[in-house]
């Protein structure tokens, strides 16, 4: 069922979403002090690639930088992530067949909010 859920949202939405956040990282990669959210993006755009099956949780050993760090992510683009990923999920839950996929769209929330201290591992 994962496969299919996964196939489904690559179609739909995950491509682009993961299209998106690869462009973010490439651009916060070139502007060498953005590197964190740059490497933070990418993490993202695999993950917005084929969520089913896995979950974000969070990394022992983030510390202090990493919440400064995701304060300014909040400021600059977090808050904007979190709302296109709340507006896009209540879209796609208007049908049957997107609840599954709007669900997949609210668990992205979080690690759009704040991305560094998170790592993305396989659903138990």
């Amino acid at each position: 069922m994962r496969i299919i859920l996964n196939l489904i949202w690559l179609v739909l939405s995950g491509f682009w979403l993961a299209v998106g956040y690869a462009v973010a990282g490439i651009v916060c990669c070139v502007l060498i002090v953005t590197i964190p959210w740059g490497l933070a993006s990418f993490r993202i755009a695999n993950y917005a690639l084929w969520p089913f099956g896995r979950t974000v949780v969070d990394r022992p050993s983030a510390g202090g930088a990493s919440l400064l760090g995701n304060v300014v992510w909040v400021v600059v683009a977090g808050i904007w992530l979190a709302i296109g990923h709340v507006v896009t999920g209540l879209a796609l839950c208007v049908t049957i067949i997107g609840i599954p996929l709007g669900i997949a769209n609210f668990k992205m929330v979080p690690v759009s909010l704040m991305p560094l201290g998170k790592e993305i591992v396989p659903a138990p």
